[in-house]
């Protein structure tokens, strides 16, 4: 490794790879993880990799036949390419959640690094990894670890912030990922610890005198350790990383407890939380607490239990059937602490599974209990993120599918019956022509004065959605979190804290009901212009889509349980710790601000799905009607052009039965089930 100067006296940061050595990295990676066993949980996560990749690709084919045909329209165009980047970059999170010397750190060598036959993250009795940390791969930053310092803890900004700030972050880029030696260097940064005064521990949330519990305080000059860092982000090619999986490993009470954000975001948004005890310890108390406040109070994801050392179980004195019944006595025994079903707790080793690897002992890697485990994973995260997935993006993608889809077919239809009437004329003299000719005159002029009542509706309209906007605007949301500030009286206690809650979730609330009610309104006046349409032109009858809010209130709503939860725990209804609880309210802003600000989104691109393809067709007819009425002037003027015509539209006609079977193939791709 080559030193630089860094961005932290505490580690230098280190020149990155040239793009030809981050390739020859990630194929060496690769190349001895394929001489592996490939087990469900890879080929489960290839597979919906696959799939994403392959709707992102369907929704980028579908934006250029959108432009091909000249569809185009803004804001419509930069949301399409919005969801093939959120496709592209999403991700699978499984949080792994333990006290101290669980065998966190060893489950991720198994997982992880059992390819360099050794060892990279520290195991060792005693506590191990010191801060959050991400286990991921972006292709951009290559492979390092990201390392923000524990200092920033003094500002009101969060670990999401500073994700968006890369200049506060010190990097060690890992040159030589074939080097077990320079990886297991750069990973030991994480376990880092340093020693403070008592004031610098306080000002930065990490020390707080009355959760002493009986010990003797320190004295004012003694210097205690903290962690050198608030968060790591580790960057590394390992192939279940590159197909989108990211690990979130979180050290013991002590971070949750001082780090709202773990609690309120973190880990709620993962899509499976795996709590690791210890077989040789069972449920302690603090397992029990950090279980029981930050684990099972957490809704709507996969949540499963990893009994591991389950080897120190593995008596040579006993038969296979002894020590299967000694290990679901300890299960039935963990189940009861932490009232869980004993189908979501599973025995392993992780030691044992690290060594069977390195061995490649297939045998003991299953006895080790971590290929049910990971298949497990698979079985429930993967169909849970697809179902999202398709619940979100490919019902507001295939809603804009079948809008061109209508649009085409209103265009063939008037194409047809432009046609039909083209061949009764010929052999008619021209005198029946100029009376067709006055009437599509007569047509043109009255569509054109109902344009300009349709332009005004349009215009109207839009001021009704400015309106619904304005009430998910930030600028809505920050007059609500002053008011909320002015609730807590500036005490930053928990009873200040309950106040303000009550005063923020019901204005989130009443916003949310508003914005519900104008929304049913724009779309009941969407509907009376397509019923207009189609009664009086023959359009085609679109209906609407719904602004569904639903997903948004949802995630308010589980914002607030966990706010409640956490601001009813014992531990902060003990301390009511004046760092904590600020950043705490600091953290429930932040997560608000995301929602509304998703939701700000959702209703912007729900007003162009709902007003736009209305507006399309009605310009689509006035330029149907334009060319009608020049082409039947030509004719008049010339009976010879009356074939060319005809044959134009014969043409054209093709051309959008094409189009038609083009979208319908799109639909079938964007629709396409996930295999297994």
């Amino acid at each position: 490794m080559t030193p630089k100067s860094g961005s932290s006296p505490a580690v230098e940061t280190l020149t990155s790879a040239t793009g030809n050595n981050v390739v020859a990295m990630e194929d060496y990676v690769q190349s001895r993880h394929n001489k592996a066993n490939p087990d469900s949980f890879s080929q489960n996560l290839a597979n919906f990799k696959r799939w994403r990749d392959d709707l992102a690709q369907a929704i980028a084919d579908y934006q250029a036949w959108v432009e091909q045909q000249g569809l185009c329209d803004g804001e419509q165009d930069l949301r399409v390419y919005e969801l093939v980047e959120t496709l592209k970059s999403d991700k699978l999170t499984i949080a792994l959640v333990a006290e101290f010397s669980r065998g966190k750190s060893e489950l991720l060598n198994a997982i992880f690094f059992a390819d360099y036959k050794q060892r990279l993250l520290p195991s060792s009795a005693g506590r191990t990894t010191m801060c959050p940390t991400e286990l991921c791969y972006d292709e951009k930053d290559g492979p390092c670890i990201k390392l923000l310092p524990i200092e920033t803890r003094k500002t009101a900004l969060t670990i999401s912030e500073y994700k968006r700030t890369p200049v506060h972050w010190t990097t060690i880029h890992i040159l030589k990922l074939s080097s077990a030696e320079e990886v297991s260097s750069a990973l030991s940064e994480i376990t880092k610890t340093k020693k403070v005064s008592l004031r610098e521990a306080q000002e930065l949330g990490l020390y707080d005198p009355r959760k002493l519990e009986g010990k003797p305080a320190p004295s004012l000059s003694e210097l205690i350790d903290i962690p050198v860092w608030r968060h790591a982000i580790v960057n590394y090619p390992h192939p279940l990383l590159k197909q989108g999986l990211v690990v979130l490993d979180t050290p013991g009470l002590n971070a949750l407890g001082v780090e709202p954000e773990l609690t309120l975001n973190m880990l709620p948004n993962a899509q499976a939380i795996l709590f690791v005890l210890a077989a040789d310890t069972g449920v302690t108390k603090t397992d029990l607490e950090v279980w029981t406040e930050h684990v099972r109070s957490i809704k709507g994801n996969t949540q499963l239990v990893a009994l591991n050392k389950i080897d120190t179980l593995w008596d040579e004195l006993h038969d296979d059937a002894e020590i299967a019944k000694t290990v679901a006595r300890q299960i039935d025994d963990v189940a009861r602490h932490l009232h869980a079903d004993r189908k979501v707790i599973f025995p392993i080793s992780a030691q044992k599974g690290l060594v069977a690897k390195i061995k490649g002992d297939r045998s003991l890697v299953e006895k080790s209990g971590l290929l049910a485990l990971e298949n497990k994973l698979a079985e429930d995260i993967i169909p849970a993120r697809h179902s999202l997935i398709r619940n979100r993006i490919v019902h507001e993608v295939s809603g804009r599918v079948e809008s061109s889809r209508a649009l085409i077919d209103a265009k063939l239809s008037g194409i047809n019956k432009q046609l039909a009437e083209l061949k009764t004329l010929s052999g008619r003299n021209l005198e029946a022509i100029q009376k067709m000719v006055a009437r599509m005159r007569l047509e043109k002029q009255k569509y054109d004065k109902e344009l300009e009542g349709f332009q005004l509706t349009r215009a109207l309209l839009s001021k009704q959605a400015q309106v619904l906007l304005s009430r998910l605007s930030m600028k809505s949301l920050d007059e609500l979190i002053d008011k909320t500030r002015q609730e807590m009286n500036n005490t930053w206690t928990t009873h200040g804290l309950k106040k303000g809650m009550e005063t923020f979730f019901n204005g989130t609330s009443e916003r949310m009901d508003k914005v519900n009610r104008e929304a049913d309104e724009i779309r009941a006046a969407v509907e009376a212009i397509y019923l207009r349409l189609h009664t009086q032109y023959g359009l085609a009858k679109i209906s609407p889509p719904r602004l569904s809010l639903l997903p948004f209130v949802m995630e308010l709503k589980k914002l607030e349980e966990k706010a409640n939860a956490f601001r009813e725990s014992p531990v902060t209804m003990m301390t009511e710790q004046h760092f904590v609880i600020k950043k705490f309210f600091i953290t429930l802003v932040s997560q608000a601000r995301n929602q509304f600000n998703e939701c700000n989104t959702a209703a912007k691109n729900w007003f162009q799905a709902a007003v736009n393809p209305v507006f399309a067709q009605i310009q689509q007819h006035k330029t149907m009607i334009d060319r009608s009425f020049e082409a039947l002037k030509k004719i008049h003027e010339n009976m010879d052009s009356l074939g060319e015509r005809i044959d134009e539209l014969e043409e054209t006609r093709k051309d959008l039965e094409g189009q038609l079977k083009t979208t319908e193939t799109l639909l079938e791709r964007i629709h396409r089930p996930l295999t297994e």
